[in-house]
């Protein structure tokens, strides 16, 4: 008996210790799993502080830092207010401003920038306003909105696209530095003048189907009322459509309107401070911009990779904007080799996005407000007459011809002053910039207000709010006080690359009208100009035509 207990006992003892063994792992593990979690709740908890820490500096600190070193320099504006800044008011008084058109005058800065006119009056001309946690400072100085815009240091460029931004347009007016550089070098030659005149024949199709359209559309009497607005919005669209694609024209348009759908969209989530991130949320809108802009790009890759394999053909392919864009960029890689490379596919689709928004908006603007302030001003629509049919009689505009419109040119200028498309340039500085004697520390937005500085009496005289081209009989440079005084387009480095491209085409298109009809304002219409990323008619643009 006792001999068995002995034999039991060591097999007794032998069987628990794996269990102890067991045990203990089971603690060991334990006790690990527990640490991690806690250094894992630890990185999320620092994650998160981290984050916490960027939103109150970015929201509060930074916008209190960069309030008193702006006030300490003797700056005057608005207090800032967390988070939207003087955004809601701004949108408040916009949408006061649109309930009602205003009287029939060119005193529109009331009406378009109501928020940045209630500031200057209050705080002074170089103001301060906020966008969002950001401090936008109102340059009026000439000289100063020249060295701005001539700047190359890299401190000055353009507040960073916001991705909602970057859905509707992108390419060369939004990139900074080198790649700005090589871009604008590719894209340039196919807007130098000689190659605008292979354009011209477009340009001369596309007026001939709208006086067709037109002159359909007159009655018995030899007159009828049409919106002009809508119709420079077709036009220009076809126009950019011939311009940029040519034989791709039907492929260009369901581009082109697709991109009006995307501006739509666009304008109504920049009424709204933008919140990082919030793109990214599938809701309805975000999810339309997302389709349209898949299919955008879809069409332009369709396009430029037919086109590409037709140059690698052998067949000519030079003769609209987006054949001469491809041959300038293989030229630029050629002979930069593979140390400097040129576009790429996705480049290519961003600059043809960019022709189209620029192309016909800026065109559409100018001519709309053309014939509103020409129906106005029945002395001045005749005078443009007058000399249209002196220079071409009833033959088409050549470009020789174009360029010998003095008076037409003075007026395109003069309502270029009076309705600039742009109404204001922003840039934003990225480290300390001195300019007139004030230092302006990283982060604040130079708000450079096109039409308030083309409006100013200081600049202009007395008249600045009245109509006259003949301001602009000596150019440009003669026309006001200060020859920094008239930048429709910009100015310096940065200027617009298409402003020939939008002028001979508004020459061609009044030309063509001015043959063809006299005009004058519809009972029906409303003045109400108001901003739409470009300046709008905001009830379109009734005209009553009468037949020559």
């Amino acid at each position: 008996m006792k001999r068995n207990v002995v034999n039991i006992l060591p097999s007794l003892i032998n069987a628990r210790h794996p269990t102890n063994q067991e045990e203990e792992r089971e603690r060991v593990m334990g006790f690990a799993a527990e640490m991690l979690w806690t250094v894992v709740w630890g990185v999320m908890g620092v994650i998160v502080l981290a984050w916490a820490a960027k939103v109150v500096e970015w929201v509060w600190w930074r916008p209190r830092r960069l309030e008193r070193a702006l006030r300490a320099q003797g700056l005057r504006g608005t207090r800032y207010r967390l988070f939207h800044g003087d955004l809601k008011d701004n949108a408040r008084l916009s949408k006061q401003a649109r309930s009602r058109p205003i009287p029939l005058s060119h005193q529109i800065i009331p009406r378009v920038l109501s928020h940045l006119h209630q500031t200057m009056k209050q705080y002074g001309k170089m103001s301060f306003t906020w966008a969002g946690p950001e401090p936008r400072v109102s340059i009026m100085d000439p000289d100063m909105i020249r060295e701005v815009l001539s700047n190359k240091s890299g401190h000055l460029d353009k507040p960073k696209q916001s991705p909602l931004h970057k859905l509707l347009f992108s390419g060369l007016a939004y990139y900074s530095g080198e790649k700005w550089a090589r871009h604008r070098r590719i894209v340039n030659p196919a807007f130098h003048l000689e190659k605008l005149k292979l354009m011209l024949p477009a340009f001369s199709t596309c007026c001939d189907e709208l006086i067709k359209k037109w002159n359909g559309l007159v009655d018995s009497d030899g007159s009828c009322e049409l919106d002009v607005w809508h119709e420079f919005i077709s036009f220009t669209g076809n126009v950019i459509s011939s311009t940029a694609f040519g034989s791709n024209f039907r492929e260009g348009q369901r581009i082109f309107e697709l991109q009006a759908k995307q501006a739509k969209l666009f304008v109504q989530a920049a009424q709204h401070l933008y919140i990082p991130g919030y793109r990214l949320l599938p809701t309805k809108k975000n999810n339309q911009m997302k389709q349209i802009d898949q299919e955008v790009r879809v069409l332009l890759r369709s396009i430029i990779e037919k086109r590409l394999k037709a140059i690698d053909m052998g067949e000519a392919t030079n003769n609209d904007l987006l054949g001469l864009l491809l041959e300038s960029n293989r030229r630029y890689s050629q002979e930069g080799g593979s140390k400097i490379p040129g576009m790429t596919t996705e480049d290519v689709i961003e600059e043809c996005r960019l022709f189209y928004f620029g192309g016909h908006e800026t065109s559409a603007v100018l001519l709309t407000w053309t014939m509103v302030v020409l129906s106005m001003n029945s002395t001045w629509q005749a005078r443009a007459r007058e000399e249209v049919l002196q220079v071409f009689g009833e033959n088409n505009p050549d470009f020789d011809g174009l360029n010998r419109l003095k008076i037409v040119n003075m007026i395109l200028h003069e309502v270029l002053r009076l309705y600039p498309p742009g109404t204001m340039i922003i840039r934003k500085t990225h480290r300390e910039v001195e300019l007139g004697g004030i230092i302006f520390p990283p982060g604040v937005q130079l708000l450079l207000p096109v039409l308030l500085v083309h409006h100013d009496p200081e600049l202009w005289g007395e008249d600045a709010a009245e109509f006259n081209p003949e301001r602009f009989a000596g150019g440009v440079s003669k026309a006001s006080r200060n020859q920094g005084a008239f930048f429709p387009f910009g100015w310096g480095p940065r200027i617009c690359i298409g402003q020939s491209f939008a002028m001979i085409e508004a020459k061609m298109a009044l030309a063509r009208i001015l043959q063809h009809f006299s005009f004058e304002l519809s009972p029906t219409y409303a003045h109400a100009p108001h901003v739409v990323i470009t300046l709008h008619p905001q009830h379109g643009a009734q005209i009553i035509l009468h037949r020559l």
